[in-house]
Parts: C-alpha cells; sequence; structure tokens
C-alpha cells in the first residue's frame, strides 16, 4: 500500500465518495491482495454509471489498490446480433452460441474491453488487456453440446495477471476462453470472476450490478445472508429467477477461500469505494 498523505488523499478521493477520515482507516486492509470486480448490467452501457465506476477504478489504483477487472457486455452483444440479423437465444439465462455468434461475442468483447483501456487512461490509470486473442488467461471446456460456444473454466494462467499488476497496472479481463484446441468460448461474466477470484486466492469478490443486492419480501436490503439463509429465501422464492445462479455462484467462491464476496449496486453513486473504503458497506454480503 502507498504511504499517501491527508492532503493528496483529498485530492485523488472524489468529493461525493467516502470521507478522508473512513478511508484513512482502510487504506492497509487489503494491502497488496487482490480484489476482483465484475462489472455488468447499466453500468456497462449507461455512460454516467460507466463514467463513476471509471473513476472508481482510478482511484483505487491511485490508493495503491490492486483491483482485477472482470466485464460483460451481454446487451452490448445483444445489440450488435439484432443488428446483423442474428437471434438471441437463452438457457437458464446463459446465450446459446453457435459459430457464427461467437464470433460475434468475441469481436464485441474485445472491442469494449479497449474502451475501457482507453477510458481509465484518460483517468491517468494504466491498465492493460487480458483476452482471448492476444494473452488468454482461462481454459475452458465446453459448457454443454445445446449451448454451443459456451465455456466452464477448469484453470486460470495467473502469471499474466501477477505481470500485468507488477508493472502497476489494472487487468481488465474479457469474459472468454480458449479450450485444448485454441477454440474460443464465451465464458458467463460472474461465473468468470468468480472463478479467477477462488484461483487467485482474490481478498474479495464485488459483483457490480443494476440490483441493489438481495432484498427480503418487502423489497428491503438483506445486508448479509450464508449458505443456509440462501437456501431458506430460495425455497420460499425471495430468491428467484437470474438471481439463483448469481448467488449460488457467490456462494462457492465465498466457501472456497474468499473473505468478502458482496453483490452491490453499480447504479449507486460510486458504490465501490463505498463498499470498500467505509463504515457502512453497500450491497449484499455472502458468506458461507
Amino acid at each position: 500500500m502507498l504511504d499517501i498523505k491527508e492532503e493528496e488523499l483529498k485530492t485523488i478521493l472524489p468529493l461525493d465518495g467516502p470521507s478522508t477520515e473512513e478511508v484513512k482507516k482502510y487504506l492497509e486492509k487489503y494491502n497488496d491482495e487482490y480484489i476482483v470486480i465484475k462489472c455488468g448490467g447499466s453500468v456497462l452501457i449507461d455512460q454516467n454509471l460507466f463514467d463513476i465506476f471509471i473513476k472508481d477504478i482510478s482511484t483505487l489504483n491511485k490508493l495503491g489498490f490492486t483491483p482485477i477487472i472482470v466485464h460483460g457486455g451481454g446487451k452490448r452483444i445483444s445489440n450488435k446480433l439484432n443488428e446483423i440479423g442474428l437471434e438471441s437465444k437463452f438457457i437458464k439465462g446463459l446465450r446459446v452460441t453457435d459459430k457464427e455468434t461467437i464470433k460475434v461475442v468475441e469481436e464485441v468483447l474485445i472491442d469494449f474491453n479497449k474502451e475501457i483501456i482507453n477510458a481509465l487512461d484518460q483517468q491517468n490509470c494504466e491498465s492493460q488487456s487480458i483476452n482471448s486473442k492476444e494473452n488468454n488467461i482461462l481454459t475452458v471446456v465446453q459448457e454443454n453440446e445445446e449451448l454451443g460456444f459456451v465455456g466452464s473454466p477448469t484453470n486460470v494462467d495467473q502469471s499474466i495477471i501477477d505481470k500485468i499488476i507488477a508493472d502497476k497496472k489494472v487487468p481488465i479481463i474479457a469474459p472468454l476462453g480458449l479450450d485444448k484446441n485454441d477454440q474460443t468460448y464465451n465464458v458467463n461474466a460472474d461465473t468468470a470472476a468468480g472463478f479467477i477470484a477462488k484461483k487467485i486466492n482474490a481478498r474479495r469478490l464485488i459483483i457490480l450490478s443494476d440490483v441493489e443486492g438481495v432484498l427480503d419480501n418487502n423489497k428491503n436490503l438483506i445486508p448479509e445472508i450464508n449458505s443456509e439463509s440462501i437456501k431458506e429465501l430460495i425455497d420460499n422464492e425471495t430468491i428467484t429467477g437470474g438471481m439463483i445462479p448469481k448467488i449460488n455462484n457467490c456462494l462457492d467462491v465465498a466457501s472456497n477461500g474468499v473473505k468478502g464476496v458482496v453483490i452491490i449496486d453499480g447504479r449507486k453513486n460510486h458504490s465501490v469505494l463505498f463498499e470498500l473504503l467505509s463504515d457502512g458497506g453497500s450491497g449484499t454480503l455472502i458468506r458461507q
């Protein structure tokens, strides 16, 4: 962690973010530990939310933290497929990916990856792309034949991540992988982020989404849940639909050594900074 004087801290932190006093307490908490942040949903297509996210990552980098970004891109992929006349089909929330579709998926995700790199560069934050064409880190096997080129991760090449971080850059990871024949596969971004967090023994996994977190039946945020309460919430249908695999993925990560797994609302101002650097945190914490 960097030795940052209070006056310098004030120039780094956004005025509408956590207070300087709060942040000072957390500067040593994640000392040289990896923080995996998965970004998806409306944060990636709403320019204002995207800009705030980029500023938050730049702030973490300037404070000496080690954020590792895994981004989605589902809505952009759907828009591109629609534009060229290819229908989007989903099975249990996963995109059916045939030979034509995987070409589009790879192209859209890598192009978007470069956009994130450029946006961080404008905030004086150096970053580096990790994708299937240049420096693939995810080895995958096919999830199942019905889904086509959708991959399930089996290994992570951590040396690539370590090298980027040693150079004081932020790794920006597109959720793509290669099989043993170097065939490209689409990987669900939550799955990719969770698998990477486990394999590199990250301190935190933050799932940045466009939901507040896990809500109870009265639509109030549940600050913390564990395996027992998750089962109960699924059984009584408080947690339904696409939130079930998201929560189960988080629980798997929390059960495999990652101390803090949380779903937070990327629509809220500086939610990443408030989660990591304030007393209140944000979203729903998932424990074993």
